[in-house]
């Protein structure tokens, strides 16, 4: 996703503290078949799910994530009748959970196929509004852990599952949801019935659906991808233009990073609270995504970096998952740095670099409030302090790094090699470390360590002079922070005519060499090419 104004919303989000970082590991869901009832007369939605699981540990209980019901609010979900074929199962509701009793205990690799029904005012998780034109619309917003609020459901994203849903809402609207429409049915009383389903498994996060009154566009088809863009229709003209740029974004990851996993690409405008919201196979952009007019179209590089960043997260944050949330720049820092490398094959090379600098300076800013490594498990009771600078641009920082370590072409292939790994699957920082090891036959341990699980990042303080009579000139570069890093620095040395480039290893607090040269320079350039991660500089001295 991408940051917006919006997301700060989120920060007075309240999260079990106890449940931040835990798997529910006792259960595996398989499956998940929602039925969803709307109405326009009141924000209650009735709610009948299917969820067919296998049990991992021997247990006589089984629990799901669902908001309870809060008096106070009047929002919250209560669950009217848990089911099993045709036998009704024990279970109480509290903290959030769904508490499902058996009179025995079940053993491992057993399936259970649950049915719950429940009803209520969704807390939070589906977004029900009126939109910039003041038309009613439904919206699932689920990341971080949102998705409970209004789908009973193990919500994290270790457990991934296929999910289908079917939705009745008064026939007005148009449904949007993963995966592909298997059925749409006209219904008595002027609603319809809406089909979608997906095949492929997903964490919670990213299952959703989107209701509201629409204007439609197929767009493309890239490798039979239908690419379709789904707009309010009093934005459809200048809609339908800007965010048909989707066709010249999916084309690169293809060839970048390999098969598209979904089988639609569906942008759509909604009432998400970030900027864009990565959903799988239908991504969701805040709603003022769509300029006013065509004349927006001259200056749309925003809305590119934008539907870039989350197209990248179809296949780093959706089909490759976090296996936890502390690892989630496997998901964002993955996703900003292919937005990165989707301008550079675009715009050159010089684009790359700028995109780079003015990242280096967030990253260095952001330290300077916030001494916290990338994988962080210090974010207390609100998972959105993750999504910061770290996760974002940090982490792109280190793949950059990375790609510069062990050249285009392996880095690449690294790529392609962790994304087969681990499609449909959950990833670790370790992981993927080990997969970059075996394709570039180096060991990466310190790499991954010092930039990764270390906070902060060199800051540099040097010195340079040059000696005529040696015709060389002596740079000392000294290490300020306390953690020493291992990192190789280039420098570039010059004057107004010529320029000779050195590269310096860098292990030590100091590092001193004496670098023979044949012409008198005048300044040192430290990363002239903008491949390093750190603060300072190199002065001459006086």
């Amino acid at each position: 996703m991408k940051f917006h104004w919006r997301y700060l919303l989120l920060l007075f989000i309240t999260v079990n503290a106890n449940k931040i970082f835990a798997q529910n590991k006792a259960i595996d869901v398989l499956h998940y078949h929602f039925e969803i009832s709307l109405n326009d007369n009141n924000n209650s939605i009735h709610g009948k799910a299917g969820i067919l699981l296998l049990i991992k540990k021997p247990t006589a209980l089984v629990s799901l994530d669902l908001t309870s019901l809060n008096d106070q609010t009047g929002k919250g979900m209560k669950v009217l009748s848990v089911e099993e074929g045709n036998s009704k199962l024990k279970f109480v509701q509290e903290h959030n959970l769904v508490i499902i009793y058996y009179d025995e205990k079940l053993s491992i690799n057993t399936q259970k196929n649950i049915s719950i029904s429940y009803a209520g005012v969704p807390a939070d998780g589906l977004i029900i509004n009126k939109n910039k034109f003041n038309h009613r619309t439904f919206f699932a917003d689920n990341w971080p852990n949102r998705a409970h609020n209004w789908i009973p459901c193990n919500d994290h994203p270790s457990d991934k599952a296929t999910v289908e849903f079917i939705v009745t809402a008064p026939d007005h609207y148009e449904v949007i949801a993963n995966g592909v429409l298997v059925e749409e049915s006209n219904l008595p009383g002027h609603l319809k019935l809406s089909h979608w389903k997906e095949d492929m498994a997903l964490p919670t996060k990213i299952m959703v659906i989107g209701v509201a009154d629409f204007a439609v566009q197929l767009a493309a088809n890239i490798n039979c991808i239908p690419i379709t863009s789904w707009v309010f229709p009093e934005n459809k003209d200048s809609g339908f233009a800007q965010y048909s740029i989707s066709k010249n974004i999916l084309p690169f990851y293809i060839n970048y990073i390999g098969p598209y996993p979904y089988k639609k690409l569906a942008n759509v405008q909604s009432k998400t609270i970030f900027g864009g919201m990565e959903n799988a196979g239908n991504i969701f952009y805040y709603e003022n995504s769509v300029a006013l007019n065509d004349s927006a179209l001259k200056h749309s590089r925003p809305l590119e970096d934008l539907f870039a960043h989350e197209t990248a997260h179809q296949w780093f944050g959706d089909e490759v998952s976090e296996i936890s949330w502390p690892h989630v720049w496997l998901s964002e820092g993955f996703a900003t740095y292919m937005t990165h490398l989707y301008m550079e094959k675009k715009y050159g090379a010089d684009t790359l670099q700028a995109r780079m600098k003015r990242d280096r300076q967030k990253v260095i800013n952001f330290y300077k409030i916030r001494q916290t490594p990338i994988v962080d498990t210090t974010s207390g009771d609100s998972l959105m302090q993750l999504l910061n600078i770290n996760s974002y641009e940090k982490g792109s920082w280190v793949l950059h790094m990375l790609r510069r370590k062990i050249g285009d072409v392996l880095f690449q292939k690294g790529i392609q090699s962790y994304y087969a790994a681990y499609k449909g699957r959950n990833a670790s920082t370790g992981d993927f470390m080990n997969v970059m090891e075996k394709i570039s036959n180096k060991n990466l341990q310190v790499f991954f360590e010092q930039w990764l699980y270390s906070p902060g990042h060199p800051v540099l303080g040097g010195s340079w002079k040059y000696e005529p009579d040696k015709r060389a000139i002596v740079i000392s570069v000294k290490q300020m922070q306390n953690l020493l890093f291992d990192f190789p620095l280039e420098i570039s040395i010059k004057n107004n005519k010529q320029s000779v480039l050195k590269t310096i290893n860098i292990h030590n607090k100091i590092t001193s060499i004496t670098v023979p040269i044949n012409f008198m320079p005048l300044e040192i350039i430290p990363d002239p090419k903008v491949n390093l991660l750190f603060d300072g500089n190199i002065e001459k001295e006086n």
